[in-house]
């Protein structure tokens, strides 16, 4: 469950580098949550499992019982739980406190479907980040009225220009 909450970025430190201290006080919070907090994650599975069999239901004409719905909603939640306790463990192994993409990556790796997607979405993040800090990099420089490298080029090819005529 830690894990879960440092992938997303809670309890962990910038950088994310550390000799796993900043995870005991995420721990702490999970405890005093306790019996409470599981209980509503395993109600947000259930609800979940449950929209996912209806969809099923009406795509393929098969009934779900109240059963076999509350039956796949415990598995799935062992198995996060189960997923959780690994991620921890890879970041762990590494010498982290954040569970990176590369740790999911490391979960996923028995399944190449499911691999391939992950690497997609990765990529697909990544990429965006690395245009929302060109975005926001013009627009501290255009801020401070300092010109980009493309529009410093452009302002030495209309200087030699006009230095010509």
């Amino acid at each position: 469950m830690a894990a879960a909450r440092e992938a997303a970025g809670a309890g962990a430190p910038e950088g994310g580098h550390g000799g796993g201290r900043a995870r005991e006080p995420m721990r702490a919070a999970m405890a005093a949550g306790g019996p409470e907090l599981t209980q509503r994650l395993k109600a947000a599975v259930h609800y979940t499992v449950g929209c996912l069999c209806q969809e099923v239901e009406e795509d393929k004409d098969v009934r779900f019982s109240k059963q076999s719905i509350a039956a796949i909603a415990e598995i799935t939640f062992r198995q996060c739980e189960i997923f959780a306790k690994d991620l921890e463990m890879f970041a762990r192994h590494a010498k982290r406190t954040t569970v990176t993409t590369e740790d999911v990556k490391l979960l996923a790796r028995r399944s190449n479907s499911l691999l391939k997607y992950i690497t997609q979405k990765s990529e697909e993040l990544a990429s965006n980040n690395m245009e929302q800090k060109e975005k926001k990099k013009k627009k501290s420089s255009a801020a401070k009225g300092e010109r980009t490298p493309g529009e410093q080029e452009a302002a030495v090819t209309e200087n030699e220009d006009s230095n010509m005529g």
